[in-house]
């Protein structure tokens, strides 16, 4: 015998992590679940994917990279060893002496 409230719910969701809108506020906790233990879940509204839900933990990894410095110069500016002084003083090598 066929259940139709189970036809519903799969309808509403796939196992490639996209949830329509009313499957996704039905089925909160499991939505929830599901972005933490397998990744973004993408919500869709009249068929477009409209959100994307997601860790903290992936979302804060979005934002380190988003934070990245567009070039090599802004990277050394930005960098928390900026303002550090270095001894670059060497010491003059005279090199070897070679027999021709």
């Amino acid at each position: 015998m066929n259940n139709p409230k189970k036809g519903r719910e799969l309808s509403g969701k796939h196992s490639s992590g996209t949830w329509q809108l009313q499957t996704a506020k039905a089925r909160f906790g499991e939505l929830f679940r599901r972005a933490r233990t397998e990744g973004p879940q993408v919500v869709t509204r009249q068929g477009k994917e409209q959100i994307v839900v997601l860790s903290v933990e992936q979302f804060t990894q979005l934002k380190k990279r988003a934070r990245q410095p567009r070039s090599l110069v802004q990277f050394f500016a930005e960098s928390p060893l900026a303002g550090i002084k270095l001894d670059l003083h060497r010491v003059k090598d005279p090199g070897r002496e070679i027999k021709l």
